[in-house]
This record gives structure tokens, sequence and C-alpha cells, in this order.
């Protein structure tokens, strides 16, 4: 693959979309991550005057704001933050009033939250400008589901849903994003020490080989391939019934 003239491609891609769909321009939230630099620069140069970066901490380690800044300084992009931290603290406490919070799941439920209550300030900031919300998720993260439903999965376009993670490291060098960015390890940023390659179980190397249909020890290849199972969900829109007549939606 011609990796420039596909992130020129891209480009071209999201201006096209913009005009088609009759909107103003292209926001994203920026972690501070590599998926989201790449998406930033790729917006930046979509929408030179109409893109917008967000930074969205919540409870979040202060190093990720430091690189999410110096994501948005290379991009050269406009950005505003919205700090979530007594949001999610607010609604946590209402829920803790109502439910059990002590369970083995309740990390990933919060987690999720956090992720929601981005979703939720980022379509809320989209549509006061007339913009469309892009998303971050690669390859791999679309293969195997990871990605919150209605979270980070909540949006209007996905850029780097052809691009393994390898090829997105090589696409953000190409376009500038800064080396501590790219060498970083990958992080959804939901819980303190949280890493993606510890909670999936396999490392984003297995996961790319697989999806270029090279040999991958089994081991992975069956936590892959169970991954991909048990998330379908989230790639389809919400199920339905059959109708009183037969149809199906």
């Amino acid at each position: 693959m011609d990796l420039q003239a596909y992130i020129d491609y891209l480009v071209t891609w999201l201006q096209e979309t913009v005009a088609k769909t009759g909107t103003k321009g292209l926001i994203v939230g920026v972690s501070g991550g590599i998926d989201s630099a790449l998406v930033a620069h790729l917006i930046k140069r979509a929408c030179p005057q109409t893109s917008l970066g967000v930074i969205l901490p919540c409870n979040s380690n202060p190093q990720d704001k430091a690189d999410a800044l110096a994501v948005i300084a290379s991009a050269g992009i406009d950005f505003v933050e919205v700090d979530l931290s007594a949001t999610r603290d607010a609604l946590i406490g209402e829920i803790r009033e109502v439910t059990e919070t002590t369970t083995p799941q309740w990390q990933l439920v919060d987690g999720n939250l956090r992720a929601r209550l981005r979703m939720t300030t980022l379509y809320a900031l989209a549509q006061n400008h007339g913009y469309l919300v892009v998303g971050t998720d690669n390859a791999a993260e679309w293969h195997t589901g990871y990605f919150t439903k209605f979270g980070d999965g909540g949006v209007d376009l996905v850029p780097l849903v052809h691009l393994t993670k390898g090829q997105v490291r090589e696409a953000a060098r190409l376009v500038g994003v800064p080396e501590q960015v790219i060498t970083k390890a990958p992080t959804a940023g939901l819980w303190e020490g949280q890493t993606d390659e510890n909670e999936m179980g396999t490392t984003y190397d297995m996961i790319d080989a697989y999806l270029l249909g090279e040999t991958i020890p089994d081991h992975d290849r069956q936590i892959i391939e169970r991954l991909h199972t048990v998330s379908a969900h989230k790639r389809t829109t919400a199920a339905a019934p059959v109708s009183m007549h037969g149809e199906t939606k």
C-alpha cells in the first residue's frame, strides 16, 4: 500500500463527505493517543478553517493532556477543553445510591461511562458548530470490538477503519505526529494503569498479522476470533424483531 497516497485519499474523502452531508466541518476528541492524533492531522488538512480538536479529561492522567496538547500544536488545529471529572463524579454519586458498585465489572462500567460522557460532549459541540464527529478506531479495534458502544464507537465517520495499528504508526510519522505519542503504550485512558493490550489479552502486532492473513499462534488467534464474535453487536444497528407482516428492518 502506498500509505501517503492513502492519506491523501482520506483527506479528500473527508472533504467530500462534509460537502455531501451539507455540514460545515469536522470534530475529534484528542486523547493524547496515536489514533486520535492521526485523525486530528487528517481533519485539519481536510477542513483547515472548520476543524476542531477537543480535549476531554475525566479524572485522567495529566500526561495524556500534555500529549494531547503536543498533538494539537503539531496539527495546528483549533481546540477546546471540557473537563468532565466533576460531571463523572456527580453521576457516579447518583448511581451509587441505586445500585451495587463494588462488583467485579464496576471498573469497566465506570470506564465505559467516561467514554459515553465524552461522546455526548462531542456531539453537543458538533451540533452547535454544524460539524461531523470523526472516530478514531483502527482496523484492529474495529475487528475485535475494542471500543465502547455508544462511546468512542458513537461517531459519524471512521476514517482509520481499514488501517492496521502498524499502518497507523507509519501514517502518523508521515503527517508529523510527535514521536512521544507514536511510541507510548496504547491506552483508552479509562482507568489508572489501563493498557489496550493487557485488557485484550493479545497484542496489536498479533491482531495486525491476523488481519493481514499471516499465521499466528493458536492462542492469539482464538482470542481475536472470540473478541470478534462477542463484539458483533457493536458493528451493527440495534436488533429488531420481525414485524407482524413478516418484515425485517
